[in-house]
């Protein structure tokens, strides 16, 4: 029973947190959104800090179950480029398909994202945060991953804006769109058409040709050279 309450807790929060922001909601108002008293919510939780700690550790235990999920490498951030190299681009296709989704449709991170979104300019910490799973994170993450197919960190980070640049502009397209589906269709294709070039690139370098250079010996063995019969 108790943990079924600090699940309620929890999730009750954040959907406060989503709404009203972290900043304006007190536990005075989580008290009464659950019909608690203030005193038995403070035998569940300490403080308001330590809801979003768990939240934080709930978002973390997600994010590596998921990543389980959908067998991505789990590897330090220096290993990312080498792991993901022959990883099939299908694969990467459809987690990143999967990772919109979360952050759009699963409620719990959905609200997670939007309390950031709220209050990514009023407090460090919560900036911080945005930063790590919404914004620079994640582009980081990508570029990481670019690393090994092309000839510098600046063109890696280039084809990580441009792969996920439209999937953050698209997560606030999807909150407020009447067809969300149709949101979704549309990241999906930005998905492909990214693969298409990245794809054209291999060609255009392999016939010495190329506008964006990848490094020929890594077009042997990269992810989008394993999954180009798949594709094309």
């Amino acid at each position: 029973m108790a943990e079924g309450t600090k699940e309620r807790i929890l999730r009750t929060a954040l959907e406060l947190f989503a709404q009203n922001g972290y900043l304006g909601t007190s536990m005075n108002d989580i008290a009464g959104q659950l019909g608690f008293t203030k005193a038995a919510l403070y035998k569940h939780y300490a403080s308001k800090q330590e809801i979003l700690d768990k939240i934080v550790e709930r978002m973390n235990k997600m994010d590596y179950e998921r990543a389980e999920v959908y067998e991505m490498p789990e590897t330090e951030p220096d290993g990312f480029a080498e792991a993901y190299l022959h990883t099939p681009i299908q694969k990467i296709r459809t987690y990143s398909l999967a990772q919109f989704d979360h952050w759009t449709k699963e409620p719990f991170s959905s609200n997670f994202r939007k309390m950031l979104t709220l209050e990514q300019y009023r407090d460090p910490k919560l900036a911080q945060l945005h930063h790590d799973y919404l914004a620079g994170g994640p582009l980081e993450y990508m570029a990481a991953i670019f690393r090994k197919l092309a000839d510098s960190d600046e063109d890696a980070m280039q084809l990580a804006l441009e792969f996920y640049g439209p999937m953050y502009l698209l997560y606030s397209v999807y909150d407020g769109a009447e067809e969300k589906e149709a949101v979704s269709s549309l990241l999906a294709t930005h998905i492909d058409r990214f693969i298409a070039k990245v794809e054209a690139g291999y060609r255009a370098e392999a016939a010495g040709t190329a506008v964006l250079k990848i490094p020929v010996a890594v077009l042997q063995e990269s992810c989008f050279q394993l999954a180009i019969n798949r594709i094309f």
